[in-house]
Parts: structure tokens; C-alpha cells; sequence
């Protein structure tokens, strides 16, 4: 039943992306590939073949010849960074450049022994003037007369998000060196923004996870929970980053959500009876094509800890912090699902066919996908091709 339901689900994508496929594309702008937490570029796998963006397959040379030719390019930003920084990177990588990571920004909030601008993390707008062989800038002429489309997964959509923001309205500190990015004015430099599975007001997988042990303290944890990419990634930290970046009206904006857990219930729902014999229809759990690391975390407990609620029942209300119900139950396996619509308090609609510029069109959620399957990694069921499909179906057509 759970591989009908997939298959079902591929035929209905499949044939959305042929109804709605445009007579040809209004555009061909490049897209650009952004990475999650934890991610990596098409050469920095230590298994070499192994692509973030597809696994053993291709999901930017499908996207290449898709209704095709198209140019995308795919990005690496740094793998536990801040969004700030993985902006910063990703600017240099597109128009060229060395990285600034600003220096009002780096002395406020930057880790112990951050540099504002590390040396050799630069790319060269002009082949022919490269003294330093450094590797070359995905697209030198990137301005507003030349945008980009922009797909993040998982932390690459908020990366992209923090991107939008410093090209068009710059450092909220002004001045920060000297740095392009940071002076603002950038507007219509991105055309548009997709995030899928993104944790656009966080995930409970950190405070969870983190709540194991609550008295565990290190120098590294203090990092990660208060200046990098975790602080950023519990829901408290989404909400202080969706205040400062916002929704451009310049620019469309789509979401896909995932969906790889199902409400308890006292059998056939295709859940993993073996870690969860028992369910209560209140919470969620994970499903048995779920990727098998993630069910640790996924369900009603943390598999292994002493009565810890894991996201398929985690809630708390204490005061001052993002209260989380059981809406925050559904998950895939890494960020809850009603996360990944669209930042809370930002303007947000159902696509019906129609995108609409500076709200976000939320496309859906895929139900059996769980955090990586929607990148083709190898797993029970189908592809995700015709979601990728569908969305350069739509960029194009805009």
C-alpha cells in the first residue's frame, strides 16, 4: 500500500507537470544549487560519486536537459555555518570574488578566531586574469539585468532567504569593510526562490536531541546552540531570523514540504512496527521507508534515551520561547513538516497555477518523502525527478 501510494503520487506529479508545462519558456535564466546543514559539493564527497543533489544519480545534469538546455549550477557553502555566512559564500561563488563575511558582523557574532575575510576562499569572475588559479565564479554578469533562480534543501532555503536580504537591503550595521554585499541596492538580482524541506521556523530535531542530555556542556555546543547554524535552526532562533529576513516583494517565492511520518494507530499505516509496536494516535511515526537513522529521532521517543519525547511528540510552552504543539508533530525525519511551508508571519498561498511575486506559493507536501529521499538518495521508492521537473516547469515559465 505505501509503494501504491508513492506511485500514485509520481502519476499525479507527473501529469500536473504535463498539464501545466508552458508552450516554452519565458526564461532561461541559470539556477543556482544550495545545499543544506551538513552538505557538501559535487566534488567534496569522500565516496566521489556520491552527489548531495541526487546521490548516485544527477539532479542538476536533469534539470540541465529538462525542456532543456539550462545552466545550474551547484554551490557549497560552508557545512555548519551560519546563514550569514553560507550568504556570503554563495555571493562570492555567483559573481565572483574573495569572501567577506563582514566586520561588524564577524566581531558581534562571529565563532573564536573567525577571519573576516579567510584566505584562498575566492573565485575569479575573469578566466583571464587569474594569477591565483582560483576556481571560477558560476555567473561574473549576475545583476539585475541578469538574475538567477535559486533551489535550496533544507538549510540551503533559509541560506537563500539571508542572500535576498543583504543584496537588497544590505548589513543592518551599515558599513561592514568595504563588502558589495553588505551595501544593499541589489534588487532583482534573484528572480526567484524555491525551498524544499526547508526549516523556515525551525526544527524541534535540535531541541529534542539536544534536551537528551540537557547538562552536558562544551565549548563546541556553546557554538553551535548560540552563533552557528543550530542557534538558527531551533524554532527561538527561526524567529529571530524571520524578523530580520523578510519576503521581497521583487522576488517569487515557492515552498515544497515533506511528510515521511504517519499518526500512530494500532496497525497497518505503514509505520516501522519494530521500533514502535505500540502507538498512540495522538503522536507521530516514522515510516518504514523512512532512512533508518532517522527513525531514531522521528517518532514518539528518541530511540535509545530514557523517555525522551522525539519530534513525533515533542512540545513545550515555557515562556518567551516559540511555543510548540502538536502541529509540530509531522516531520521527515529531520524538520518538521509545517516548518517548511513558509516563515511564520510571512505572507504564504496555495499555488493554483498562478505564482504571484513577494508572497510565498506553497507547493504542496509530498507525503513519503522523507529529508533525503527528496534528493534521489538511495532509498525504498520512487524518484523525485518529477517534483524537479515540476519545478523548472514553473521558474521557467515565469
Amino acid at each position: 500500500m505505501l509503494r501504491l501510494t508513492k506511485s500514485c503520487a509520481c502519476a499525479l506529479l507527473a501529469l500536473a507537470a504535463l498539464l501545466g508545462t508552458p508552450a516554452r519558456a519565458t526564461n532561461n535564466d541559470p539556477v543556482v544549487l544550495v545545499h543544506g546543514v551538513l552538505g557538501f559539493g559535487p566534488e567534496s564527497h569522500p565516496l566521489g560519486s556520491f552527489l548531495y543533489w541526487g546521490g548516485y544519480g544527477n539532479i542538476a545534469a536533469h534539470l540541465t536537459v529538462y525542456h532543456g538546455p539550462h545552466t545550474v549550477f551547484t554551490a557549497q557553502v560552508g557545512a555548519i555555518a551560519s546563514n550569514w555566512d553560507r550568504a556570503a559564500e554563495l555571493y562570492a561563488q555567483i559573481k565572483g570574488g574573495c569572501v567577506d563575511y563582514g566586520a561588524h558582523h564577524v566581531a558581534r557574532y562571529g565563532y573564536p578566531g573567525q577571519a573576516q575575510k579567510p584566505a584562498g576562499k575566492c573565485w575569479a569572475a575573469d578566466p583571464a586574469n587569474n594569477p591565483e588559479n582560483y576556481p571560477l565564479a558560476f555567473y561574473p554578469q549576475w545583476d539585475a539585468a541578469h538574475p538567477v533562480h535559486m533551489i535550496g534543501h533544507s538549510q540551503g532555503g533559509t541560506t537563500i532567504r539571508a542572500l535576498v536580504q543583504l543584496l537588497e537591503h544590505g548589513s543592518p550595521d551599515g558599513d561592514e569593510g568595504g563588502g558589495e554585499l553588505y551595501k544593499g541596492g541589489k534588487v532583482g538580482w534573484i528572480r526567484s526562490v524555491v525551498t524544499i524541506s526547508a526549516p523556515h521556523d525551525g526544527t524541534t530535531l535540535r531541541d529534542a536531541v539536544v534536551d537528551v542530555l540537557p547538562n552536558l556542556r562544551s565549548p563546541l555546543r556553546d557554538i553551535l546552540d548560540n552563533e552557528l547554524a543550530h542557534w538558527e535552526l531551533a524554532p527561538d532562533g527561526a524567529r529571530e531570523f524571520n524578523r530580520w529576513a523578510l519576503t521581497s516583494p521583487s522576488v517569487y517565492y515557492f515552498s515544497v514540504g515533506t511528510l515521511a511520518t504517519e499518526a500512530g494507530a494500532w496497525c497497518c499505516n505503514g509505520t516501522d512496527r519494530v521500533l514502535a509496536p505500540v502507538q498512540n494516535v495522538q503522536f507521530q511515526y516514522p515510516r518504514a521507508d523512512m532512512i533508518p537513522y532517522f527513525k531514531l529521532f522521528a517518532g514518539e521517543w528518541i530511540v535509545g534515551s530514557l523517555a525522551q519525547p522525539g519530534m513525533g511528540s515533542y512540545t513545550q510552552n515555557a515562556p518567551g520561547r516559540v511555543r510548540i504543539d502538536s502541529a509540530w508533530f509531522p516531520n521527515d525525519g529531520v524538520v518538521n513538516t509545517v516548518s517548511m511551508r513558509a516563515p511564520s508571519g510571512h505572507p504564504v498561498r496555495d499555488y493554483d497555477g498562478k505564482a504571484v511575486k513577494g508572497t510565498w506559493n506553497f507547493l504542496g507536501n509530498y507525503r513519503g518523502y522523507d529529508h533525503f529521499d527528496i534528493l534521489n538518495w538511495p532509498n525504498n521508492g520512487p524518484s523525485a525527478d518529477p517534483i524537479y521537473e515540476r519545478i523548472s516547469d514553473i521558474i521557467f515559465g515565469l
